[in-house]
């Protein structure tokens, strides 16, 4: 039953919005949908390496550059394959024709052909299946490139994470280091209104408060120049908030696998090393083509056709019937004298079965050198951070007892600050070590196949 002041609710503005607004849901959903970029769709907010890196992989511009030449390698491919069919092909030709006969008079004829033609190649020296074979290796080739690309991009984002930890433990370490100064200050200023230290004790500690919010204003613009760098490389907008997730452990140090071991690994599982091999197979089928080019072509073909004109005074029907005719036929093509042409085809295709062996020891050369260069990197990081280690733990020792002894007066304030310079230096230090030693060893098993984890 329709209420009596039905109409005056109908009426109502606040109604008729709310109205308005429920029937234009379903349309916004749809737009905001459509409107949803990869970057606008980043959840969550705070990532861990492994998201970095599944985004990277997702949409990196150079990786999805060659995927696309992947996937054009793949067309590639297909066309080969199809060149082993017969091709069909129609033709229709339609002519009018005017002119004066002998009688002087104009006159006007029509004539038309139509036909269908077919080829296919029996035999070209297996051209065609070392082509089709060849493709094959070098749709390989393209996802082996993508690997490749993949690799680098997994070692420059690790970097640049180990990057931002580096600098958000050395701002733990100096935000500590400030609040202690903060109270060292406190201290001294109320033994000098005391008149139990000298004013330039106190303006010795004041320097040096200035000097720590000057490092930990320096260690925050690091960080976020850190994280600007990543989120270049994930291709994120600078506007987007961006964060990373900070490990309970991070391991530094570990076994090492012997480095000749290490260097076989790499050159069974490097997809550049893989690929180089393919490209010298490639090359291999390149050579065997060019020497197919001594040998004779066998082709098949077969044509249906037709044709009529108003010459006749036949009927057009019957003229197609009549002048229908069907030929089959196969065709021997020797090459003789091709003014050198298959001869320098063969030497350029040695040429390059030659540069491509050269790229393949260079290659593993290269690789093998890397690994080298990776494990004595780990060995000095290793060292490093066992020495920056041992030498923070006595300094931030000394340190504490520096603190406690300007407490109590039992020190003076140069004494204290020497001892704070000193345990900077190693705090520093051990830190640069530590992130230089994670990075390091993982690099180090990266080249073994081995994925990046923290």
């Amino acid at each position: 039953m329709i209420p009596s002041n039905w109409n005056e609710y109908i009426r109502h503005p606040l109604l008729n919005a709310v109205i308005v607004w429920l029937m234009l849901l379903p349309a916004i959903a749809v737009v905001a949908q459509n409107a949803i970029t990869p970057q606008d769709s980043i959840t969550p907010v705070v990532w861990n390496l492994q998201q970095c890196l599944d985004y990277a992989m997702k949409y990196n511009i150079q990786l999805n550059t060659l995927r696309l030449t992947q996937l054009n390698t793949e067309q590639d491919l297909i066309l080969s394959k199809a060149a082993k069919l017969p091709n069909l092909s129609a033709s229709a030709t339609q002519n009018v024709t005017g002119g004066k006969n002998l009688n002087n008079a104009y006159t006007t004829t029509a004539s038309g052909n139509y036909g269908i033609n077919s080829n296919v190649t029996l035999y070209n020296g297996g051209i065609l299946n070392k082509d089709i074979q060849q493709k094959q290796l070098l749709t390989k080739v393209a996802g082996l490139n993508v690997d490749q690309q993949m690799n680098n991009i997994t070692l420059l984002i690790t970097q640049d994470y180990l990057s931002i930890l580096l600098a958000k433990e050395n701002i733990v370490y100096l935000k500590d280091l400030l609040t202690t100064a903060e109270a060292q200050v406190t201290q001294a200023q109320q033994q000098y209104d005391v008149g139990s230290i000298a004013l330039v004790a106190l303006v010795e500690l004041k320097a040096q408060l200035a000097n720590d919010k000057y490092l930990l204003v320096t260690a925050e613009n690091t960080r976020r120049q850190n994280l600007l760098n990543l989120k270049q490389v994930l291709l994120l907008p600078t506007s987007k908030p961006f964060d990373i997730v900070s490990p309970d452990t991070l391991m530094g140090v570990g076994l090492l696998t012997p480095v000749e071991m290490a260097q076989k690994e790499a050159l069974d599982t490097r997809p550049e090393v893989k690929s180089s091999s393919m490209s010298v197979d490639v090359s291999h089928l390149d050579l065997a083509k060019a020497r197919a080019g001594f040998l004779p072509i066998l082709t098949a073909g077969g044509s249906l056709a037709s044709n009529y004109s108003t010459v006749n005074d036949i009927g057009y029907f019957k003229q197609l019937d009549n002048n229908f005719y069907q030929q089959l036929g196969v065709t021997l093509s020797v090459p003789i004298f091709t003014r050198r042409q298959n001869k320098t085809n063969v030497e350029k295709a040695k040429l390059e079965v030659q540069q491509s062996e050269l790229n393949l020891q260079n290659t593993k050369t290269v690789l093998s050198q890397q690994v080298e260069q990776a494990y004595i990197a780990v060995l000095n990081a290793q060292g490093q951070y066992d020495a920056a280690a041992e030498q923070f733990k006595f300094t931030q020792e000394a340190f504490r007892i520096a603190s406690e002894q300007l407490k109590i007066g039992a020190t003076n304030v140069v004494e204290f600050l020497q001892q704070k310079t000193l345990y900077i230096q190693a705090m520093q230090a051990y830190i640069q070590a530590k992130y230089s030693a994670a990075l390091n060893i993982r690099i180090y098993d990266f080249y073994r196949g081995i994925p990046v984890q923290l």
